[in-house]
This record gives C-alpha cells, structure tokens and sequence, in this order.
C-alpha cells in the first residue's frame, strides 16, 4: 500500500470535514422561520378555474409571487393569453361566476364586480349582504344567487336590489366565530361535514336547496379563555348514538318565496350527498345514511306527489360515503360513484325502469376518485390508474369507446373540464411542487402551464422527491405500501433515525401537502428519513384492505405500524434506536396508541388532536365506530385503559378550541397518566383550533415545539 504522510492526511481530512460542513450547509439552508414566513414560500395556489360557458375562457383568482391578496386573471382555453384583469386597488376575490361569454361577476368584500373582456372593464356593479358566499347566476343570467346567515338572497343586476328568498336562518350559538362545529342553529348550506347548498333549475323557476337544522344537537362548552372573563361559548356538537343534524332538500320557488320540502327517509339519520337537475327539470336526489350502510338514489318530477327511489345499495361492512352522481349527457340515464366492486366505480342506470341493473363504465382494476364530471357527451372523472400513489383525469366518450387517460405529470391532477369537452385544466402538484393550473386538450398532447406561485427563494431551493416502496404485513397476507423521503447527503455507515408523519390513512401519495410538505422537507434537510404508510382504510388495494378499518380503529392499523418499523430496521442506514411517530387528528390517535399498546415500537411521539375516547368522537365518525347502542365493545377502547404502558417521550399538542376532537380528551388522558406517575409532555395553544397546523402563529409555534421535541430525543449529539 502507498504510505501517506501526516501532512497528507491532515490536508485530506480538512477537505473532508470542508466538504461535510458545505454539504450541511447546504442541506440546512431552510428554517422554520422560513417555512412560515410572510409572504408564504410557496406563493399564493390558485383557485380552482371557473370556464366561460361558451368555452373560450377560464377566470380563477391568484396573484404573482409575493403578491397579497387574490386578483381576479382570465386565460384563453389553450393557456396561451393570461392575464391579470382586475384593478390592483380593489379587494381580493372571493368568488367567481359568468353572466356571460364576455361578463365575469365576482365576489370582493360585500361588493360584486363585473369585469367585461371585450371592453377590459373592471367596474363595480352592487353591494351585497354581509357574508354573501356561494354565488350562482341564474339561468337567464340577470339574477344571482347566494347565501348570507344561512338564507338564499337574490342580487338583480337591473334594479341593483338585494331580495331575500328564504327566512330559515338562525345565528350560531357559538360568540366565537371559530372552530369547525360553529355553525348557524339552522341554515341553507352543507352539513358539517359534506352536502350540497343549492341549484337552480333549467328553467330559473326553481331553486333547489339543501337545509340543516342543529337545534336536536348536544349543547357543548368549549371555554374561551381569552375572552375577557371566561366564556362557556357552546356550540352544538353530537357524539356518537346522539341525534344528528337534521337534513332536508326543499325546493323554493323564486318568484313567490313559497317552499315545499322533499319527503326522503330519516333526515335525522342520512345525510344528502347531492342533487342536480336534469336538462327537462327533473331532480335527482343521492342519500347515504350516516353510518354509510345504506345507499339510495332517488328521482322527484314536478307534478309527482314524492321522490321515486331508483336505486338502493346495502352493505353492513360499508365505512366510506364517497359517492356523487349526476344525469347522463341525454337527461335519461343517470350516473353515479360506487363502491359495489372490489373498487370505486363509475354506474349507469335507467331510471325508467326498475327492472335493469347499474353498468359499469369504468375500469375495474383501479378506483375512481372523485363524482362524475359531464361536459358535452364526454365524462371525466380522476382515478388511480397509473398506480396507487398518483391521481390522474380521465375520460371517456359516451357515445362508446375505452377511458383515457388525460393527464401525464406524476403526482395528484384535478380536472376541471371545459363546457364543450375539449379543453382540461387540472390542478397539478407533487412531493416537490406546490399545485399549480395547467391546460390541455381533452384528447391529449402537451399540456400548458397556466400559473408560476412559488417565491424565487422556493425555486432555488432543492426539494427533496419521495421514493415508494411495498413490503409484506407480518401480521396477515396484505401487502402494504409506503412513502419514503431521505436525506440527500448520506453517508456510509452511518444510520439515521425515523420519523414515521404525519401518519393518517392514505398518505403514500405522491402530492403536496401544505405545511405538512414544508415540515417534512425540513426534517429531510435535518437528518432524519421520513416514512409514510398507506394503513388499512387507504384507498387503492381493493374493498378488503379498504373496510378492514371499520371497528378496527388503533388496532391492525398500528399493526401495519409495526410491519412498517421492521422493514425500516431492515435497511442498514436505519438506527432502531431511534424512531419517532407523529401525526394530527387521527394520526395523532395512532401516535398516542402505537406507544401505550406497542412500548417501545417507537421511542418518541408526537400526538397532535389526538382522539384517545370513541365516546367523544364526532356523529360523522358513526361510519367506523358505529355507536354504543349497537356496538359498546368499540367504545371501550379509550387510551386511558392503556395509560400505564407509556414508557416512550411522549408530547401532546392541542388546540383549546377544537371542536372535532375535544380538548377535554386530551385532558383527561393526561390525568390518568400524572396518576400513574408517567412523564410526558404537552403544548397547547389556546384559540387554535383543530386545523392548527395551517393557522397563524399556532402553526409556527406548534410545529416548532414538534420539530423541538424529536430533536432532542432522536438527533445525533453534537459529539
């Protein structure tokens, strides 16, 4: 061998130790400080396009990078023409419609604006109630309707007056204003969850509108300790075996005022999925009942006493209500989404008759993601063709033929077809890549890139992709999937620690993900490999892997937890010392369960929201838990029982006024542990709610306490 002399390796181990600082240096180039920072790195996303109804443009609010606010800016269909085309001086965009080929209104502060494209003007037209969200043009196009306190208004251009349609509207009992269960007693508008608001009929006679009524709702304290004395601010909120909401379709008739209400099957206990109207005026109604059992379609034609049902779907082991339906192109048939295969499918049934059963169109091998789209006589609808961890458009000619795939670019695409078929714009984004609009022929080719967001410091960054793998449960024959983000500067022989997170269902996708994104790039840049499993109840391995959830909440999902440790401790970078788990909701529910029910799995969690009690959770979650009338066993597994397995870090984050997962749970699980002598952590923030994670200040100083938390238990020391 080649003797090297002191001197050499004394030089050579200085550039090794240069280059490790670069490298380092490099990596750590991004700051917490920097990933909520004002304006935003990754810029203003644009909203979703709104298409002239002649085709020929799309309008949607955005801004350049750096930019406050959100301007109202109009393309051509190819993508070619884009441009800004409200005043710089006026509010930000808040809602979006066309009168007309030429004519967009659109929403700012109390004010609608018309902004005509042959002229360029941007003028305004009319105020309008405090609160107007949800803006329609009338048929004619010389009305518009919206909602203001939970009753539908008309806006007429002519007489610039404001008419009041309905009188169904009543305040919240919350003086909060915040907090996903603050809602009116009763209003026009979805459920708290999902729903429809309304739609106006083909003939502009008729509005169709969805009502919720909350007043047979449990009263809930959240306290608002920031008021200037304590304040119990309630709000109505079930658990579940309460009653729910009560939802109901009526149909308004807009010149007198007068309603009538449908007569669907316990509104109490179903909830509505949506409604549309057919070309000739008839209405199609699709229901699901709360615990996601039953499904049915019905059909109401004006002059009919009641809803003619047209279809049903019963399924006990159903835990998902992730349906849509709309008319065929020929205003005869009707499509829907449904879970009756091993995948999501789209179905056409004649409503006719009772006597043929639904076809299906699409391709069984892969789950349709999203309601059926109509345009011209061709569907589109998003679907998971290419593989699980990617969301493309597809679509399919009615007159016959095969489904298409529309989109190219890897990662999630949202398609919002134009009127005629002929044009795509998809929202598009990736593991490195905020969404952005982009425009493409339906048929297929290059597709446009319609919108540039992000900050130049976000484009001189290095991003870092996701790699994803599958590997075998050691619990049962299922094959399970991950996401998994490294280090970009790895070293031989050395091993990180893991962080699995945000854990939740259905993350192995190849998406971006808001702050979660920012938070993972930072932890990536800091040394840690980042890992995602699709547990079961994820989407795209079939019905099985799917409802294996339903009851089954913190149990053989921890197990693909525990088949996901082993294979990471598999890989020969990996330390098993040192892996972490965090998530929010219930992510946070399987951060907390993973260490009392597995000590020692993980050797640190971070539990954000965590729901550590069924009987606490929320009237929507009957669909996986069922109720404790029907199903006491469920409601037994609270974490407490667990409390004096901890023996893990452990640091809770919650937010004092999260309405969908209370934080008296939390509170609750964090005596019985100071009971049994256990040590573990806790940061909580007081007026964030359970979205903290993209609220101002709680994100910054929640994420940070996280981010804290795992480096002081899982980083490499400084020796």
């Amino acid at each position: 061998m080649k003797n090297i002399s002191f001197w050499q390796t004394w030089l050579i181990t200085g550039l090794l130790m240069a280059m490790t600082v670069t490298i380092k240096a490099q990596e750590n180039d991004l700051t917490l400080d920097d990933l909520f920072a004002t304006p935003k790195l990754t810029g203003t996303i644009p909203s979703p396009p709104v298409w002239a109804p002649n085709s020929d443009h799309f309008a949607f609010s955005w801004n350049e990078p750096g930019n406050p606010g959100h301007a109202l800016w109009v393309s051509t269909s190819d993508g070619k023409d884009v441009r800004l085309i409200s005043k710089a001086s006026s509010p930000s965009v808040h809602d979006i419609v066309w009168a007309d080929a030429n004519t967009i209104i659109s929403l700012r502060a109390n004010t609608l604006w018309q902004t005509t494209l042959s002229q360029g003007e941007d003028l305004e037209l009319m105020t309008v109630e405090t609160g107007a969200h949800n803006l329609s043009i009338s048929p004619g196009g010389n009305h518009l309707a919206y909602i203001s306190n939970g009753d539908l208004w008309l806006a007429d251009f002519t007489t610039k007056q404001n008419r009041q349609l309905t009188k169904i509207g009543i305040a919240s009992l919350s003086n909060l204003g915040k907090g996903h269960y603050s809602r009116p007693e009763r209003e026009i508008g979805p459920g708290i969850w999902s729903g429809p608001t309304y739609k106006w009929s083909p003939d502009g006679n008729t509005i169709a509108f969805h009502s919720v009524d909350r007043r047979e709702m449990r009263k809930v304290p959240f306290p608002n300790y920031l008021a200037a004395e304590t304040n119990p601010n309630e709000v109505r909120r079930s658990y579940p075996g309460d009653p729910n909401e009560i939802r109901r379709v009526g149909l308004l008739d807009v010149e007198n005022s007068n309603m009538v209400y449908l007569d669907l099957p316990d509104p109490s206990a179903n909830q509505i999925i949506d409604f549309n109207w057919s070309p000739k005026g008839a209405l199609l109604v699709d229901i699901a009942s709360d615990n996601a059992v039953e499904r049915k379609l019905f059909v109401y034609t004006p002059g009919e006493s009641q809803p003619r049902e047209i279809w049903s779907g019963v399924r006990e082991s159903r835990m998902y209500t992730s349906f849509g339906s709309n008319w065929h192109p020929d205003g005869k048939k009707v499509l829907f989404l449904s879970d009756m295969g091993d995948r999501y499918g789209l179905y056409t049934i004649d409503p006719s008759t009772s006597k043929t059963s639904p076809q299906l169109l699409t391709d069984p091998s892969y789950d349709v993601l999203s309601a059926p789209r109509i345009t011209g006589n061709t569907l589109f609808y998003a679907g998971n063709g290419v593989n699980p961890y990617e969301q493309h458009v597809y679509r399919l000619n009615m007159s016959g033929g095969e489904p298409e795939q529309v989109t190219r670019f890897a990662g999630r695409n949202v398609g919002y077809p134009s009127p005629d078929g002929q044009n795509l714009v998809f929202m598009h984004g990736n593991d490195t890549s905020p969404p952005e609009l982009y425009v493409v022929s339906s048929k297929g080719g290059a597709a446009k890139r319609v919108t540039h967001s992000p900050l130049p410091a976000f484009t001189k960054l290095t991003w870092v992709g996701a790699e994803y793998v599958s590997f075998p449960s050691l619990a049962d024959d299922y094959t399970l999937h991950a996401r998994i983000m490294k280090p970009t500067n790895m070293q031989p022989g050395r091993k990180y620690p893991v962080l699995f997170g945000p854990v939740y269902s259905n993350t192995a996708r190849n998406r971006w993900a808001g702050n979660y994104s920012l938070v993972q790039q930072l932890l990536v840049r800091k040394g840690y490999i980042v890992v995602q499993v699709d547990s079961r109840g994820s989407n795209g391995y079939g019905r099985a892997f799917r409802e294996a959830f339903l009851l089954g909440f913190a149990t053989m999902d921890i197990e693909d937890y525990a088949s996901a440790v082993a294979y990471m401790e598999s890989l020969d970078y990996v330390d098993p010392d040192r892996i972490g788990i965090w998530g929010s909701s219930y992510g946070g529910t399987l951060s907390v369960y993973s260490l009392l029910k597995k000590p020692g799995l993980f050797q640190v969690g971070v539990a954000a929201a965590a729901a550590v009690d069924p009987v606490f959770f929320g009237p929507d979650d009957v669909a996986i838990v069922r109720t404790p009338q029907t199903h006491p066993e469920v409601f037994e597994r609270k974490a407490l029982r667990y409390a004096g397995n901890l023996q893990d870090k452990l640091l809770f984050i919650h937010g004092m006024q999260d309405h969908v997962v209370p934080f008296k749970t939390t509170a609750m699980l964090a005596e019985e542990l100071i009971k049994q002598g256990k040590n573990f952590d806790f940061a909580f923030a007081p007026g964030a709610t359970h979205g903290w994670s993209r609220e101002r200040n709680y994100d910054r100083y929640l994420f940070g306490k996280l981010i804290e938390y795992f480096d002081r238990y899982l980083a490499e020391s400084s020796e």
